[in-house]
């Protein structure tokens, strides 16, 4: 178990010494003066006292720069890998009770709690939360908190008192992370709580009333008894939903949904109803800066302007069915006793992912206790600090998020209590790479400390998801239209043109929403692959990048871009419910809005735009050619008749060789199978992507069935020295187009905006 360390914090009592043993050798015979036959005899000593010296003073030099994680990396490395994943075994009858007997507290008990972590001095947002009556506030000290901190009124637990505490999940978190707010959860429950809300120190309660905004009794005389709209599971092909649409801003979204369902503006057809009452999760809307992502907060603002979105206070809070998640954070939601055991930070992802996943997760283990998360109103009110965002905290949320929610949608389990099931997925989580073995264990002490602090675990309910959905009636069906709220993004107030360019990317993501594109990214995949989903994956079903190397970060497949088209037939597989697969390098530009008129079972090539689609005579030409051209002919002896036929009525002279550069063409689904056909053919033989696919194109099908979209694309062979004379809106595609950089992005987007106006809204 790798503890991270710091300057100042107790001591462990177990620790290593070393133990110089001397021996006298007065009286031993002498040895000889050779300095060869010295250091030959002596050689396992030196090595073994020179790698004691270097251990010792590497880990001097990383304790005492406070690097924590390089510390952590170099004992990490010390030690032998064991790739063996281990269940931990728990014995849940023989966890014993951990009073609080070190804290002031020991005697105090409060119902309702509020938790947030501090890293600086008390807050004027932090100050107000103290004031809220009936709920206790309690502060979690962290590396970076001030030793003199203090708040009357308050309970704040130091780092030493959080050690002091006997909880196990201490061991496993970081000294430095608002993720020590798990050791204030397990205060909380110790000491009665009930319900908790789980807040952060820059915002500030609407009305200084939790109990106004959320519900917070669902039995009992303070309850509501009323229903709850809820969104509708009639799509079982949608599994995340962006809440801020359903409270007026349609063009925001929160941190945690994947980039590839930002495109997903429009509002409900309708919604249904659900009895309230289990709505264990709650999660509040934010005014002023809501919870964001980083690529929201950079492409949305200038530098030195605040964000301050309003979302619309009278919109009816609204629930989520079996099947359906949402985003959840970590400083504005309320958890009832049912649903403590969700508070469990992860440790082993960054820190903006932490509560994310966490949110995720628990979702889909209510479920299996019946029950649900809701999402209210506005409820704080959090001031934009115009600080930098850190993006690279981000990376394995944007890359890992959508996966893990289609991963938890169709996960189960067979155990018969919640904590076994909680510990199966964790388990599974671990082996499917969300999070890491150190999760894994955190989830075991996480439990045990529940138990151990007096929480009992829910009961199980059936689940439904595998049961055949209930057909919504007509008389089930609620109607509520969002309000349009304007938004002011870089001092462009939204107006009501808005609505029709809205109007037009709906239009997009309904025609090419079931379609995969497929990337090929020659340029610097870690400056360009999220701006590559970002922008394309509002229209597609998904976008998959491809690149010379590896990038398991970004998600980034490695692909050898010669021969290319033997890898897309497994890619093929993956999606076998797409309408087609649309290919793409990434220095050519797609302007997806001009291909509303394609036909999406027909083949798309650029077999009529001259520079890209040629035939040359292999006669006089360079061996390279001569040998490719007796490759296909090899491959095309081998063909069944359909083929066959149709490639030779294409080619008349078997002393010729079709070049297509392919950096553009389009399979449709009915076709896949003869692409992976013909890629069974090609087998090893060496044949070049771009004389590949052009065979196989005229093979699949005759060439006068192809759709002659891309036929008015602007193609130039080599890039022009300035790219804004090249590009048109009025073209399909444009080629070439070099995007190296994050401002090369940008300047492709504003080019691009001429043709979709809303991509004003990412720069």
């Amino acid at each position: 178990m790798l503890v991270q360390d710091r300057a100042g914090t107790p001591k462990s009592p177990r620790h290593n010494s070393i133990h110089h043993h001397h021996q006298n050798y007065r009286f031993s015979p002498s040895k000889s003066l050779d300095f060869s036959t010295w250091f030959a005899e002596n050689l396992y000593k030196i090595v073994v006292c020179f790698f004691l010296v270097a251990t010792v003073a590497a880990v001097f030099f990383l304790r005492n720069t406070g690097d924590t994680a390089a510390f952590l990396y170099f004992q990490s490395k010390s030690q032998p890998i064991d790739k063996t994943l281990h269940f931990p075994q728990i014995n849940w009858n023989r966890i014993t009770p951990i009073p609080d007997k070190t804290s002031p507290y020991s005697n105090f008990r409060a119902e309702k709690w509020i938790v947030v972590s501090v890293s600086d001095y008390p807050s004027d947002s932090l100050k107000k939360l103290l004031k809220i009556k009936g709920w206790q506030l309690l502060a979690i000290g962290n590396s970076k908190t001030p030793s003199d901190w203090a708040l009357k009124g308050a309970i704040y637990l130091s780092l030493d008192q959080q050690a002091n505490l006997g909880f196990r999940v201490v061991d496993f978190l970081p000294f430095d992370s608002y993720v020590r707010k798990s050791v204030g959860y397990l205060f909380a429950i110790q000491h009665g709580a009930k319900k908790i809300f789980d807040a952060d120190d820059r915002g500030e309660v609407i009305g200084d009333d939790l109990g106004k905004h959320f519900d917070v009794e669902l039995v009992g005389e303070g309850a509501r008894q009323e229903t709850v709209l809820q969104y509708s599971h009639h799509n079982e092909n949608r599994t995340v939903v962006n809440p801020y649409i359903h409270f007026g801003q349609r063009s925001v979204w929160p941190r945690g949904l994947p980039l590839e369902n930002v495109g997903e503006i429009g509002h409900e057809e309708f919604y249904t109803e659900v009895f309230g009452g289990k709505q264990f999760i709650q999660q509040g809307i934010s005014n002023g800066l809501p919870d964001v992502d980083s690529v929201f907060y950079f492409t949305r603002k200038t530098a030195f302007e605040a964000f301050d979105i309003r979302f619309d206070e009278h919109a009816p809070k609204v629930a989520f069915p079996q099947g359906v998640m949402v985003p959840l954070n970590s400083f504005n939601t309320i958890y009832h006793s049912s649903a403590f055991w969700a508070l469990m930070l992860p440790v082993s992802v960054s820190t903006m992912a932490s509560d994310v996943l966490r949110g995720y997760w628990a979702q889909r283990l209510l479920w299996e206790i019946g029950g649900f998360v809701v999402v209210y109103p506005p409820t704080v009110h959090r001031y934009d600090r115009i600080e930098g965002y850190p993006f690279s905290e981000e990376k394995d949320l944007h890359v890992n998020v959508g996966r893990l929610v289609k991963f938890l949608v169709a996960w189960r389990s067979n155990k018969h209590r919640l904590f076994e099931k909680i510990m199966d997925l964790s388990y599974a989580m671990t082996e499917e790479g969300f999070w890491s073995e150190q999760d894994l264990k955190f989830t075991s002490a996480w439990l045990q400390d529940l138990i151990s602090v007096g929480y009992q675990q829910p009961r199980l309910m059936s689940l439904e998801l595998d049961r055949p959905r209930a057909t919504i009636g007509h008389g089930d069906r609620r109607e509520f239209i969002p309000r349009k709220l304007p938004s002011v993004h870089l001092g462009v107030e939204e107006t009501g043109t808005v609505n029709y360019e809205i109007g037009n990317l709906i239009r997009w993501r309904k025609n090419f929403g079931n379609i995969v594109l497929i990337m090929f990214c020659t340029g610097p995949v870690e400056r360009t692959a999220l701006e590559w989903r970002l922008l394309y994956g509002r229209i597609f079903k998904t976008v998959v990048i491809l690149s010379q190397q590896k990038n398991e970060g970004l998600a980034v497949e490695e692909g050898n871009l010669e021969h290319l088209y033997k890898q897309l037939p497994k890619i093929f597989d993956r999606f076998p419910s797409a309408e087609g697969f649309l290919f793409l390098q990434d220095n050519t530009v797609l302007n997806y809005w001009n291909l509303l008129q394609a036909d999406k079972t027909k083949l798309w090539i650029t077999d009529k735009v001259s520079k890209s689609w040629s035939t040359v005579s292999t006669s006089g030409n360079s061996d390279w050619f001569a040998k490719q051209a007796e490759m296909v002919k090899k491959v095309v002896e081998s063909m069944p008749v359909h083929f066959q036929v149709n490639y030779k009525d294409t080619m008349k002279s078997d002393q010729s060789l079709t070049i297509c550069s392919s950096e553009i063409f389009y399979v449709p689904r009915q076709l896949v199978a003869d692409f992976a056909d013909l890629v069974g053919l090609v087998g090893d033989l060496q044949i070049h992507q771009k004389v590949a696919i052009s065979m196989f194109f005229v093979s699949m099908d005759s060439s006068q069935n192809f759709d002659s979209v891309l036929s008015t694309m602007v193609y130039k062979k080599k890039p022009s020295t300035a790219n804004s004379t090249l590009y048109s809106a009025e073209v399909p595609a444009v080629h070439p187009w070099s995007v190296s950089s994050e401002q090369d992005f940008i300047k492709l987007v504003r080019m691009m905006a001429e043709g979709d106006p809303l991509l004003m809204e990412l720069v």
